[in-house]
């Protein structure tokens, strides 16, 4: 079971500490403020009151023994930048830290942060692809240039397999799996035949998508 470490009780510690506690993980929360952490008493193994800006109150957790650390201060900049910092010279294994700017990504990796957590850009984005084409429903970016899309089956494809489309060489395109409603089909082989009221999940570049659906 692994053990993580929120610092920062806020909107978005609130909403990562229940989805962590849906997963069976051992939780931590942290927060300045009581009234921050009391409703989450039921989700946690233990919750603290204290000022993580302060290297001796972070001693007292024993980091090292947390797979993650996440700090989710979403008011206050300087104080997250301090306890990603300290997070790391207490010896934390992992650190997410929470940005709300492109220029506090930036500092945040610089000053020890192994990965940033950009919820607001990256819910833009994702609502900007979608609602932006009538043929792309959903969007997972992997990083980079790499993202998975859910779109429609184009009345051309209809009946038509993987491999008579020859759907990888002529798009640029893997299809991942198809999907009936919440009902999601892995495509295993080329042979499989694509139905009108589907929908396909395709690895690619958003550019190939975008011009697959115009």
């Amino acid at each position: 079971m692994k053990s993580f470490l929120i610092i920062g009780m806020g909107g978005f510690g609130h909403h990562l500490c229940e989805s962590l506690a849906k997963k069976d993980c051992e939780i931590m929360i942290v927060d300045e403020k009581e009234e921050a952490v009391e409703d989450m008493l039921s989700y946690v193994v233990s919750a603290k009151i204290g000022d993580c800006t302060k290297i001796e109150v972070l001693k007292s957790f024993d980091i090292p023994s947390f797979d993650t650390c996440f700090v989710c201060i979403g008011e206050n900049f300087q104080n997250s930048l301090e306890i990603t910092s300290l997070l790391k010279e207490c010896g934390a294994k992992k650190v997410i830290s929470k940005a709300d700017r492109d220029i506090q990504e930036k500092f945040l990796l610089r000053n020890g942060a192994d990965a940033v957590i950009y919820p607001e850009k990256n819910m833009a984005e994702r609502y900007a692809i979608r609602e932006s084409s009538e043929h792309i429903f959903d969007y997972i970016n992997l990083g980079g240039d790499y993202s998975i899309f859910e779109i429609d089956v184009l009345d051309k494809w209809v009946g038509k397999t993987v491999k008579e489309l020859n759907f990888r060489v002529k798009y640029n395109l893997s299809v991942l799996a198809t999907k009936n409603g919440s009902t999601v089909n892995p495509v295993i082989t080329g042979e499989r035949k694509f139905a009108k009221d589907e929908h396909l999940l395709v690895l690619g570049k958003e550019e190939d998508v975008r011009k697959l659906t115009k």
